[in-house]
């Protein structure tokens, strides 16, 4: 069936999104602009089939667009403006970039001709991101011909597929557009059959699955161990049971970062240490535990202790992620192995079925400081921010996701989140590592998903208020626990805070905001925690609509002398 276009922008906007839609997008989030309008109008003709979701700030936008894209494992378009718009997507294209995500960026653009000319809303939009997208280019100005049309359509089947291999990322479209804008007759007349010129549209993504034998030595080792680190696999039990299946077979400990799904998953393995940070700190404990071998899979964990443990006995490491990055910090002994761990081909041992004393000394640790650990936050009754993260762990409905912010909230989780079973679902910025982004990059994780909750200090929260802004677009419900200690407590982690002045205006910085009336502007629930019991009871069950903050007050400085004086001391229980 002939289809007639009278406005070649509206034709090459519906060719673009049309392409999209076939390899198989379904969710847009678009900025409010004007040279993005043929765009946006396509997109949402598209509707139902791909979700358009506008939103006003390009920052809060592009963070949100990257939560979904990090819970569904699909990309997600971004659409905006010409001019300054697209460089407030710049920090969640460097996360997108750090952290794997697919993102598929589309910055609209004023024509050739009216660039370098004080064009209103005009900049240099070519190669915008710099390095960080995995591939980009500037589209060639709209035309109604089958063979531009036919350029158009694989120049965004090969962006799809960009966004995705050899590795998850963005990629970067400029696209620029002549006046008329909107969709009015502009003097084309062009008539196409767009069933026949869609056939040539095939998703042609695929993973390629091949056995890799482990590497010889592995098995001959007892003094191995198998770090679990930063990673949020799509399908987070079957990478737990292939983790499990290694341990068991090498008959070695699985350090199990606090943001890894292990944690989450305490059943399938019986050799878990999510101690080993306070174990690391009683230096004849660590020289005892030192490891000839390290299997590291995905990305190092947060723990400085464990990365100078590391640094200073360095062992024989390799590194397993499918990924083309380096994934070694540490610059050490290490060879890159770019497989996924459920692509090994791990071969039944010949060990012997009693564990190592290397093994055994593993678990003991972990038993006794586990035991430490658990019972100093169960008789806790003041509010010091580590236990959040201890109550989390145990008190959330199963599988809700969770969103850790980063800075202290982060290493809370590493140092306290006990093993459970539970399978939450735990998400996190740690490819950069900012926290620009954090409450927005939250809500796209829970958009249209299982009720979430999202564990943050206030700072983080602070500087992502515009993403309150999405309320009205947010389907879902999410649970913000807000650890006010009102400034930055992770730098009082730090030697700077020995200094003040000028510490505290410059590192500490605290805000003084008052969370019950900003919760009020944006028309947000808000809730004062006076008691961890309060605390739980206000955790499970979760509400199912809206957005709601439950805010804890915490002392600071309480909490980093805390902090400074017993992490130190459960190694030595």
């Amino acid at each position: 069936m002939l289809v007639a276009y009278k406005n070649v922008n509206q034709l090459w906007a519906f060719v673009l999104t049309e392409t999209l839609k076939r390899l198989g997008l379904t969710c847009a989030v678009i900025c409010p602009g004007s040279r993005s309008t043929p765009l946006t109008i396509a997109f949402a003709q598209q509707v139902p089939d791909i979700e358009a979701i506008s939103i006003l700030d390009e920052r809060s936008a592009a963070f949100f667009a990257l939560g979904v894209a990090k819970a569904t494992g699909k990309p997600v378009a971004l659409v905006c403006t010409s001019g300054t718009a697209g460089a407030n997507f710049y920090p969640a294209v460097i996360e997108a970039k750090e952290s794997r995500v697919p993102l598929l960026v589309l910055t609209t653009d004023r024509p050739p001709e009216l660039r370098d000319c004080h064009s209103g809303q005009t900049i240099d939009q070519v190669k915008l991101y710099g390095s960080y997208p995995n591939w980009q280019t500037e589209l060639a100005l709209p035309s109604a011909s089958m063979e531009m049309l036919a350029y158009l359509r694989q120049m965004v089947i090969y962006a799809w597929e960009r966004t995705q291999i050899p590795t998850q990322g963005s990629v970067h479209l400029n696209i620029p557009f002549r006046d008329p804008l909107a969709p009015v007759p502009d003097g084309t007349d062009f008539q196409f059959d767009p069933e026949e010129f869609f056939t040539a549209v095939t998703n042609t993504i695929s993973t390629p699955y091949s056995l890799l034998p482990t590497p010889p030595g592995w098995q001959n080792c007892d003094r191995g161990i198998i770090i679990a680190g930063v990673a949020q696999p799509q399908n987070p039990e079957n990478y737990c049971r292939a983790i499990a299946q290694l341990s068991q077979t090498l008959q070695w400990p699985v350090l199990a970062e606090g943001l890894s799904p292990l944690r989450n998953y305490a059943d399938l393995n019986p050799y878990l240490i999510s101690t080993y940070d306070l174990i690391l700190r009683h230096q004849q404990l660590a020289k005892q535990l030192t490891p000839e071998m390290v299997i590291q899979v995905g990305d190092m964990p947060t723990s400085k202790e464990l990365r100078t443990w590391l640094n200073t006995t360095q062992p024989q490491r390799w590194v397993i992620d499918p990924s083309d990055q380096n994934l070694d910090p540490l610059h050490g002994k290490t060879t890159h192995l770019r497989i996924s761990v459920d692509s090994l081909d791990i071969r039944e041992s010949h060990k012997q079925n009693s564990s190592s004393e290397y093994l055994q000394s593993w678990c003991v640790a972990e038993a006794k400081v586990r035991a430490a650990v658990d019972q100093t936050m169960t008789t806790m009754e003041d509010l010091l921010e580590g236990k959040a993260a201890w109550l989390l762990s145990q008190t959330l409905p199963p599988g809700t996701p969770l969103f850790i912010a980063n800075s202290m909230p982060v290493r809370d989780v590493e140092y306290f989140w006990r093993p459970n079973n539970l399978r939450v679902r735990t998400y996190f910025n740690r490819g950069a590592n900012g926290i620009d982004g954090t409450l927005s990059t939250a809500l796209g994780i829970a958009h249209r998903q299982q009720s979430s909750v999202m564990l943050t200090g206030d700072l983080a929260l602070l500087h992502d208020t515009n993403g309150f802004l999405i309320r009205n677009k947010f389907v879902s419900h999410l649970t913000i626990v807000l650890i006010n200690n009102n400034g930055g407590g992770i730098f009082e982690m730090l030697p700077i805070a020995k200094f003040d002045p000028p510490f505290e205006e410059f590192f500490g910085t605290p805000q003084d905001i008052d969370f019950a009336q900003l919760c009020a502007t944006y028309g947000v629930q808000h809730e004062l925690i006076t008691s961890w019991k309060d605390l739980q009871k206000k955790l499970n069950p979760l509400p199912t609509k809206g957005i709601r903050v439950l805010e804890v007050r915490t002392n600071r400085k309480a909490d980093a002398k805390w902090r400074q004086e017993n992490l130190g001391k459960f190694g030595l229980c």
